[in-house]
């Protein structure tokens, strides 16, 4: 029987939000081929208001073709109380740890299940999102990649590195904003105001970063070397990055993240 809608999403905040106005955005969807589970009210009230109907988990879960699950994995089996005992559609889970095998042991073992790991830039069009699709037959995995898509760029990965990509990329907004606040620190130290020393950092990093996806077939090296020159002040600086240890600091704060997400693992 044909499904009313396309997309059902279990649970509604920020991430589910940034993929609804995403997939609407970019047209990949109409608001009226979603429907979303949501108890809080305030919650329910945002996707009300993008032309989103609003259901309980029940309904969501029988009306639809693709189920995405957005609820913190803790409260997994709760939610999923409400529907199991339907025919489930193929799942699109964002919930981090919990893997396929421990959603398969809640739905059912004849769940179709996909896993992403998005990242918070998502709810500006900037995101990553890494994919594990594999148990998906070619058409969901297609539909999975291009509702995901419409928040950003999307890589295909194995379930067993969902974890090194929560470390790099899901902990990594964080990262960034840690180094330009250092940047910015830095600056007010040599006598620049916050506003000229934010600004400064900010764009610094905004035209770095669009000059290595402008350069792709660059080595990262070579535009290291093309900033610096013999004696000069980068040098000076990258000198003092490496009596720091700054790379080894980098490599060891993403295994940390990543050691703690195997720990959180479901």
């Amino acid at each position: 029987m044909k499904k009313k809608y396309t997309l059902g999403v279990i649970g509604g905040g920020k991430m589910a939000e940034a993929i609804v106005r995403g997939a609407i955005a970019k047209k990949f969807l109409c608001a009226d081929q979603i429907i979303v589970g949501e108890p809080n009210a305030d919650r329910a009230k945002v996707f009300s208001s993008l032309g989103v109907s609003v259901a309980e988990n029940r309904a969501v879960a029988a009306d639809c073709a693709y189920l995405l699950v957005a609820v913190k994995p803790q409260t997994f089996a709760e939610a999923a109380r409400d529907f199991q005992e339907k025919e489930i559609p193929a799942v699109l889970s964002i919930m981090a740890g919990m893997t396929k095998k421990a959603i398969k042991s809640v739905l059912g073992a004849g769940t179709t299940v996909a896993r992403a790991m998005p990242n918070l830039p998502c709810s500006v069009g900037e995101g990553m999102v890494a994919l594990d699709a594999s148990d998906c037959s070619e058409e969901e995995k297609q539909f999975a990649v291009k509702l995901f898509s419409s928040t950003g760029k999307v890589t295909q990965v194995k379930e067993a590195q969902l974890n090194a990509v929560t470390g790099v990329s899901g902990s990594g907004p964080a990262y960034v904003f840690l180094f330009l606040r250092a940047l910015t620190e830095a600056g007010k130290e040599q006598g620049l105001c916050e506003e000229q020393a934010y600004a400064l950092a900010l764009q610094t990093l905004k035209g770095g970063l669009a000059l290595a996806e402008a350069s792709p077939q660059t080595p990262l090296s070579e535009l290291i070397a093309s900033v610096s020159s013999k004696g000069g002040t980068t040098v000076a600086a990258l000198e003092s990055f490496s009596r720091d240890d700054w790379a080894g600091s980098v490599s060891r704060a993403v295994a940390a993240a990543v050691k703690r997400a195997e720990e959180l693992s479901l």
